[in-house]
């Protein structure tokens, strides 16, 4: 440990009172906790991703850090501190001249960050939702990558994930790992191959921004139950202009590491409903490698460096190991299905997709957030629409099927299976989606829910009450759908999964017929 450090675990070095002061090293980085304030210092360090091997270069990148995460967490980022006196002898916000700078932040408690709360079981799908919309949001409005830049190119995305193999190459040792790895770098060419039309497309549609660059569970925390994005990239611009899909592909590959893929297919779901950026998925399974690639490649720097202990180590390259297996089931996707839900309103449509997606590898799109959103609305946002008015009308409800249609085939082209939620009370409606399955050449489902008329007339009520749905569908709707709904037909009986979403049983039942779908269509 450098002596400027082990000296600044001394309480005295600091302005303002502190009883103990606790050290976490990453492998660019030292954070000193003193209770009331942490400080975080960059390593004198230089590697193909970072240079931080200067006094001037550490000051400049101390800065963008500052300004770069007041984006997403204000409230936490609050200045750059000089260190002056010795390393020996340190001072934190001293007079004089700097001997090195350090970013003050707002301590919170590391038991709030979400890899600490996913070990202890303290998250919930709801703070995960929250995620999905912050993220959004944060896309949204942050700065669009110019077309003269090269940010998006082919090129330039393609030499992060190059330099993880070069990394990687020169630490790993074993002639299985590096088998391995060589599959994946082999996997990577070809698939970035591929894609060249649909990153060009990707960065004309604006989806190349100035991201968070690291949105993995250790940089994000539950503070006062409100969700904090924090410590984005400030050392290198080419990780920090990226696909919006690309940030995304982290937290889903981190929550899958950390066994809940459950969560990862929550997130992503929650993240396109709120973006509609559904176009994203063709990209998403490159990124999503990538990102395991990108920690395998931190485990083995870590591992290799030479204060690291034995336990270290050894854990370090366990971790390694397990995210090059995730890197390549990532790598093999799943057989895909196409499916529809059908059932009255308050049958339990959402909720039986939700749990469908969350234990498939299904990308849900829902009839009720994309009419609203062809209308104008956010997918919470009340339209005030009437019956066979506004985004209910005959018209709306016909470009909504469409634009489900279209938004289904994108996805499966893409390698996904999808659920489609909506009512589909009509024949035709269903056919449709049975002959788009039927032209894709994958496994078409319905997914049938019931319930009896008072369960969903309080249903109903209750979703009104709460105001947090995107359905606007009242009892007007229910006893209009009631009239108009007709029976499946023999054609459709043998695409049918039958569930009681009251049931968890029956949930249970159709989640294993859909895995069926995945393993061996």
């Amino acid at each position: 440990m450098p002596a400027i450090i082990q000296a600044l675990l001394d309480p005295r070095c600091y302005p303002h009172p502190v009883q103990a002061v606790r050290l976490i090293e990453t492998h660019i980085s030292w954070l000193l906790l003193t209770g009331s304030f942490a400080y975080k210092i960059k390593k004198p360090v230089q590697f193909e991703f970072v240079d931080f091997h200067t006094l001037d270069r550490r000051r400049h990148y101390c800065l963008e850090e500052l300004r770069l995460n007041r984006r997403l967490a204000p409230e936490i980022y609050l200045d750059v501190v000089p260190i002056t006196g010795t390393p020996a002898s340190p001072v934190v916000g001293g007079e004089g001249t700097a001997i090195e700078y350090a970013v003050r932040m707002r301590e919170f408690s590391q038991d709030d960050l979400l890899d600490h709360r996913l070990a202890a079981d303290r998250i919930t799908p709801q703070h995960i939702d929250a995620l999905g919309d912050i993220c959004a949001r944060f896309h949204a409005q942050a700065a669009i990558a110019v077309d003269a830049s090269p940010y998006g190119n082919s090129e330039q995305l393609l030499a992060p994930a190059l330099g993880n193999f070069r990394a990687i190459d020169q630490l790993v040792r074993g002639d299985e790992a590096h088998a391995r790895v060589e599959q994946l770098r082999a996997w990577t060419l070809a698939e970035h191959a591929r894609l060249i039309d649909i990153f060009a497309r990707r960065k004309q549609d604006h989806r190349i921004r100035e991201c968070h660059g690291d949105m993995h569970l250790g940089n994000i925390a539950l503070i006062g139950e409100r969700i904090t994005v924090f410590d984005c990239i400030e050392f290198n611009d080419d990780f920090r202009w990226i696909d919006v899909m690309n940030e995304m592909a982290f937290a889903i590959m981190d929550l899958a590491a950390r066994g809940r893929p459950d969560f990862g297919q929550r997130l992503l779901n929650r993240y396109l409903e709120s973006s509609a950026d559904y176009a994203g998925v063709a990209v998403l399974r490159f990124y999503l490698v990538y990102r395991a690639l990108v920690r395998a490649k931190v485990s083995c720097i870590r591992a290799c460096q030479s204060q690291a202990d034995a336990q270290v180590r050894e854990e370090q390259w366990r971790d390694f190991t397990q995210h090059i297996a995730l890197a390549e089931s990532f790598a093999h996707p799943h057989p895909a299905f196409l499916a529809i839900t059908c059932g009255l309103s308050g049958s339990g449509k959402t909720h039986a997709s939700q749990t469908a997606l969350e234990h498939t590898h299904a990308i849900r799109i829902r009839s009720d957030v994309e009419r609203k959103r062809l209308g104008g609305f956010s997918p919470f946002e009340s339209s005030g629409s009437a019956l066979d008015q506004g985004i209910y009308s005959a018209q709306m409800s016909d470009a909504t099927f469409a634009r489900l249609a279209d938004l289904a085939r994108g996805i499966v082209a893409a390698g996904y299976s999808v659920i489609v939620d909506a009512a589909f009370i009509r024949r035709d409606r269903r056919a449709t989606f049975r002959d788009l399955a039927a032209a894709l050449h994958v496994p078409f489902v319905v997914i049938q829910c019931s319930a009896d008329e008072e369960v969903l007339a309080a249903r109903i009520e209750r979703r009104r009450i709460a105001g947090s749905d995107a359905s606007e569908a009242g009892l007007d709707i229910l006893r209009e759908q009631k009239r108009l709904a007709q029976p499946l037909d023999l054609a459709e009986l043998g695409a049918v999964i039958t569930v009681n979403t009251a049931d968890a049983d029956s949930m249970q039942a159709m989640v294993e017929r859909l895995l069926v779908l995945e393993r061996c269509n």
